[in-house]
């Protein structure tokens, strides 16, 4: 029975997000909103192309804003065209900026989907760890082993790693969570990949492959709090790879 409760909930929650996201009505994003902020500071402040913003800190600290919601609309920027990130360097104004280019994303955020991930994917590798059989455990191996495989792909290595985590949620046997987990790797979208071009590592790559491991490690010896552990450090390693600067 209690089961069944999580699935009819969960398929709520699924049908809720899917309306929600296709919605014309919808409130804009948080990030949006501190975007539309920083072109308003550039242009009151007439700060001229080629000149560096205040820092992460700075500009934060004075919109009054998160650093992870800040840094969400300075990547929706330089995809937009208004601003350039350079790594090491700082965040300049684009001298493409008059054209301010309108990001056509409308979904969450990356920061949102990964606090998503790591409350939702945390409790799945649990589940999974307590029920997964020999052929589930098979399936996450092999998403594993095309990790290594396909290391120096991108886009190979990118289709593994979802296949790792879809593969954990398709071990619980709920069909439900495969929905949640399956959504939450599609709002991956442009900014998720600017994030990644500017922070992600061969240390963050290797990092990802070990913590993987020991994710599917303490699945395959049915130990749902170690799973759970090492799911969240996974996940809070990624947040705080992504978070710095």
């Amino acid at each position: 029975m209690k089961s069944l409760s999580i699935n009819y909930l969960l398929n709520i929650i699924l049908t809720k997000i899917s309306v929600s996201s296709d919605s014309k009505s919808q409130e804009p994003r948080l990030y949006r909103h501190i975007a539309d902020s920083i072109v308003e500071l550039i242009s009151e402040e007439r700060i001229p192309v080629g000149a560096r913003l205040p820092s992460v800190r700075d500009l934060s600290a004075r919109l009054n804003v998160s650093r992870t919601s800040l840094r969400e609309a300075l990547l929706a920027l330089e995809i937009g065209g208004i601003l350039e990130v350079r790594g090491g360097s700082g965040v300049y104004v684009s001298d493409n900026h008059e054209a301010r280019s309108a990001l056509s994303e409308t979904g969450p955020g990356p920061f949102e989907v990964l606090a998503s991930r790591l409350l939702i994917e945390s409790e799945v590798a649990a589940i999974a760890a307590r029920v997964a059989t020999a052929g589930a455990i098979d399936v996450i191996l092999n998403a594993v082993l095309e990790m290594e495989r396909h290391h120096a792909d991108y886009a190979s290595n990118e289709q593994a790693d979802r296949n790792f985590h879809v593969a954990i949620a398709r071990a619980t046997g709920n069909s439900a969570l495969v929905g949640v987990i399956e959504y939450l790797w599609d709002q991956r979208g442009r900014l998720w990949g600017k994030l990644k071009e500017h922070f992600q590592t061969e240390e963050m790559r290797q990092q990802t492959l070990t913590d993987h491991r020991r994710v599917l490690e303490a699945i395959a010896a049915h130990d749902p709090a170690g799973a759970r552990r090492a799911m969240r450090a996974h996940l809070e390693y990624v947040t705080r790879t992504f978070s710095r600067g």
